[in-house]
């Protein structure tokens, strides 16, 4: 696939479905033979034009993922059909909202989701799939893929960051309760404390020394964490020519060494963590790496989103409200279908159920003293 093709598809905020970042995954093995990730991308064409393009794989487990989906697999087993494969878009091991109908300028572009679903489903009859997976649809998929009417949607939730206007990284904190105020201020300046001088870096800064470095960081997490490393060390290898500008790395520097950094990816007005590890242990470095820095960083350049990555309650208290995420499926099996869509109102009631709950411990001053600003939930 032309790279500069693909990219003509590509949207301003979103630089994982870029050519470059998708390829840098397959070339590095990280997606491919072995991996439960094979490439099976679906393209639209106008005579010998690339228009409309959805990355798509077939996976044969469902790790990496981060919208579960473990009971359906049980009960696929339970019914005595085969859950894997399947299909699943997104991009391999990175929960972020994003495009993953990607078209021309100039094109429909929900005429042109349905002409990737169709594809979809000939992927599905053609490699005798159980289920087709669309997941962390932005909203204008989630509008289009609910005209279309043949996937279920389904509901769950991250804890984003949207910039409400800030004008600087304090008119941010001004915006808290003073008791959470304090405590943020206080994680700063024990962060402060270790003597660590905070460098900033942008993909062309990064040279192979820094990302050899941005690898043992990353396995050593995982190995912490008991998780499995999904990025290949020719991953790491590859990425100095393989990827741009929107790598954004803050790394902790100790006597000339980075000991402790946080790797992630900006473009356009969205920004998003991704990666963390430490080879020293220091209180609170890892806030300040992983949110607070990246905070000031989307002030700073007026960006407008901030995603941390999946899970974690703990992002609740440094700024980042729960927000809705959208995924759309189809099933093959009648029952196991049937099923599915009985389940998924309910659970869809039971997040909203928790988006609400979570939003009233947000660290933001109440306006009428008593509920949140309910603003700040949506996305």
């Amino acid at each position: 696939m032309d790279a500069n093709a693909w990219d003509q598809l590509v949207g301003e905020d979103d630089p994982f479905v870029e050519h470059g970042f998708l390829s840098l995954l397959e070339r590095s093995g990280s997606v491919g033979r072995g991996s439960g990730w094979e490439p099976v991308h679906v393209t639209v064409w106008r005579r010998k034009r690339l228009v409309g393009a959805l990355p798509l794989y077939l996976k044969t487990h469902s790790y990496g993922e981060y919208i579960f989906d473990w009971g359906w697999a049980d009960a696929a087993m339970r019914l005595g059909a085969s859950y894997y494969p399947k299909l699943v878009s997104m991009v391999p091991v990175t929960p972020v909202t994003g495009r993953r109908f990607l078209f021309a300028p100039g094109e429909d572009p929900a005429a042109l989701a349905s002409r990737l679903i169709d594809g979809c489903l000939e992927v599905a009859d053609s490699a005798k799939v159980s289920s087709i997976h669309l997941l962390f649809l932005n909203a204008d998929e989630r509008a289009w893929v609910a005209r279309d009417a043949r996937l279920m949607e389904r509901l769950s939730f991250q804890f984003h960051w949207q910039n409400e206007g800030y004008e600087t990284f304090d008119q941010f904190v001004g915006s808290f309760r003073s008791s959470m105020r304090k405590k943020l201020r206080k994680e700063r300046r024990i962060a402060a404390e270790a003597n660590l001088s905070i460098r900033k870096m942008r993909g062309d800064e990064l040279g192979p020394d820094c990302w050899r470095t941005l690898e043992h960081l990353y396995r050593a997490t995982c190995r912490r964490k008991g998780s499995y490393p999904y990025l290949t060390p020719q991953f790491f290898e590859l990425a100095p020519s393989a990827l741009d500008g929107s790598p954004l790395v803050f790394a902790a520097v100790d006597e000339g060494r980075i000991v402790a950094a946080s790797l992630n990816f900006a473009k356009g007005s969205h920004l998003y963590g991704r990666y963390w590890g430490a080879s020293q242990r220091h209180d609170m470095l890892h806030f300040e790496l992983c949110y607070y820095r990246l905070i000031e960083h989307a002030i700073e350049h007026r960006m407008k989103r901030f995603e941390a990555g999946a899970q974690g309650t703990h992002k609740l208290r440094r700024g980042l409200m729960p927000a809705p995420v959208y995924s759309a499926h189809w099933i093959r099996h009648p029952v196991l279908r049937e099923a599915v869509a009985d389940f998924l109102p309910r659970e869809a009631a039971s997040v909203r159920q928790q988006i609400d709950e979570l939003s009233r411990h947000g660290p933001f001053r109440r306006e009428d003293g008593s509920e949140p600003d309910i603003r700040r939930v949506s996305r």
